[in-house]
């Protein structure tokens, strides 16, 4: 076994590319972008240790190159896209973790590996999310630039995982970035708070303080806020604040489709939690495809949170 930081690199907004360029056209482009980050990879000491179609997953001795590859790849890749028409822009989200891993003809196996898989599959487009443990090995005044999110729970994991999500744009300065010396229990406090949050679904609407939360979403009349659909399960998801952002956490029998503003990704949950970090939507019991499917648009707007019938517009 050997102690490795695990990264794992998932494309985005591949259907789009797909109907748009037809399927030979966009396997090239797909292949040529995976091609390229295994090449920066490679170029900061690190191990491509398989190609998966629209990602990578790659493997580092050294936890401090494998940060800077990422948030490199995430850097030159925002210029590239940059200049993109939107139908194809390949966006990347990224998972790390850092652990004891076996390495079998090639391949990895260990929690490192599919804890950094689940962190890519809640990352949005452009994020890097990161287990502590990688930037505790970062050491003190490294200058990476990160945001706790909290405790997260990882399918697979018993206990909680405490997520950081890397700030790997130049201009990103905030009161909320921490360094890892601070690293520390989290609590909610009052410099953290957004504020309440109002649900909506058809004729009906009810406002929450933060104080009720977290809300429970079902058909029950036990729910805080009930959807009477019978794909919805009887408490189907809750909404909690989590060290100041938004928590969606599916709890049901048949799933839950998250969505966000300005990309096609989809994130399916099935008793996983997501970060609510951008405007957005999301489904309950069905996917988007379904177009009957029950939708409860989302979206941050001055200081807390709304949400209703649908994809809510500016």
């Amino acid at each position: 076994m050997a102690e490795l930081t695990i990264a794992f690199v998932d494309l985005t907004g591949s259907v789009s590319v797909f109907e748009t360029l037809g399927n030979d056209r966009a396997a090239r482009a797909v292949t040529k972008l995976t091609q390229w980050i295994g090449s920066v990879g490679l170029a900061h000491s690190g191990k491509v240790v398989k190609m998966l179609g629209d990602g990578v997953l790659l493997s580092f001795t050294n936890n401090r190159l494998a940060v800077e590859c990422m948030s490199q790849i995430q850097q030159e890749h925002a210029e590239r896209v940059a200049r993109w028409p939107n139908r194809l822009k390949l966006m990347m989200q990224i998972g790390m973790a850092r652990g004891q891993v076996v390495q079998v003809d090639g391949d990895c196996f260990g929690d490192a590996v599919n804890v950094a898989s689940r962190l890519s599959d809640l990352a949005g487009p452009e994020q890097i999310l990161v287990t502590s443990t990688v930037i505790r090995k970062l050491g003190a005044r490294n200058g990476v630039r990160s945001r706790s999110l909290g405790p997260m729970r990882i399918k697979g994991r018993v206990e909680p995982c405490e997520v950081f999500r890397i700030e790997w744009q130049s201009e990103m300065l905030s009161e909320f970035l921490t360094l890892p010396a601070d690293l520390h229990a989290l609590r909610k406090s009052a410099e953290s708070v957004y504020g309440g949050i109002e649900l909506g679904w058809l004729d009906m609407s009810h406002a929450f303080n933060l104080t009720d939360l977290p809300v429970k979403i079902g058909r029950v009349p036990e729910a805080d806020f009930v959807i009477n659909d019978p794909r919805v399960s009887r408490l189907h998801a809750s909404i909690d604040m989590r060290s100041g952002n938004y928590l969606l956490e599916d709890t049901s029998s048949y799933g839950t489709w998250v969505r966000f503003t300005g990309t096609d990704n989809v994130i399916a949950l099935r008793r996983q939690e997501c970060l609510l970090h951008s405007d957005g939507e999301f489904a309950l019991g069905a996917p988007f495809t379904d177009i009957s499917t029950p939708t409860v648009g989302f979206k941050l707007v001055d200081g807390h949170m709304l949400l209703g019938h649908g994809p809510l517009r500016d």
